[in-house]
């Protein structure tokens, strides 16, 4: 009797052997979705790279190391190889060079100094590119009034995640499963642990070409702030309808 959801992202089976960076790695990439699963073994080094298989260069890399208590450490290339955001935290963007390193269309690069490069750990990545007609991830800036910024992305999405930079502010996630109809207001967050949220405090419309805030709520659409997000297609490659 418990109600579950689950997004799936698609990758290219158990994945092979990749040594475009200085660490080997293994790398189940499906390149038409821009998405990639990469596994190697931290060395601390201060400039390591790590082969992703996507043959551009990803928009988002997120690493998690497997053998040991750690955060989620995020690159996203509207905020560039000196910022780092963290999956499982609301903190704002820190200033840092001790997770990146150079982001190339063959290997993301890491630093020694951060969770996703311990010496002798074990690590996995998700990596992302943006697909015409598929995914969007970019950034947006709040305007703090109800009739708030429309997002283009060129297609009707499925699924988007969002994250206020500037300063603390939660991981957003939508989707049209749970929200069939406009305006969406129902919540999950990569954050935390809890439940479910629905209010129209946080709506925003899903349109054919992208997405629209409707509320002033400072987590979503603060004046002058800075979003980062995700969005994936309903109908990939295909012209969507509004609803």
């Amino acid at each position: 009797t418990v109600t579950m959801v689950d997004w799936v992202w698609k990758a290219n089976g158990s994945g092979s052997s990749n040594t475009d960076g200085s660490i080997p790695s293994t790398v189940s990439a499906n390149t038409t979705a821009g998405f990639s699963i990469v596994t190697f073994a931290g060395n601390g080094s201060g400039s390591a790279t790590v082969g992703h298989g996507l043959g551009v260069a990803p928009d988002v890399v997120i690493v998690k190391r497997r053998d040991a208590v750690a955060s989620w450490a995020v690159y996203h290339s509207s905020l560039g190889v000196n910022k780092v955001l963290e999956l499982d935290n609301t903190t704002a963007v820190q200033t840092s060079t001790a997770y990146w390193g150079t982001v190339t269309s063959n290997h993301f690069g890491l630093s020694a100094g951060g969770s996703n490069n311990r010496a002798s750990s074990s690590n996995v990545a998700y990596c992302f590119n943006s697909v015409e007609g598929y995914s969007s991830i970019g950034k947006y800036t709040g305007n703090g009034s109800a009739d708030g910024p429309f997002v283009y992305t060129g297609f009707r999405p499925a699924w988007i995640m969002t994250k206020r930079t500037n300063t603390t502010g939660q991981w957003w996630i939508s989707d049209i499963a749970r929200d069939t109809y406009n305006a969406a207001s129902t919540f999950l967050w990569a954050d935390t642990a809890g439940a479910e949220v629905s209010s129209t405090s946080y709506a925003f419309d899903i349109l054919s070409n992208g997405f629209k805030l409707k509320t002033n709520y400072a987590d979503r659409n603060g004046s002058g702030s800075t979003f980062i997000y995700m969005a994936f297609a309903e109908n990939p490659f295909k012209n969507a309808n509004a609803r």
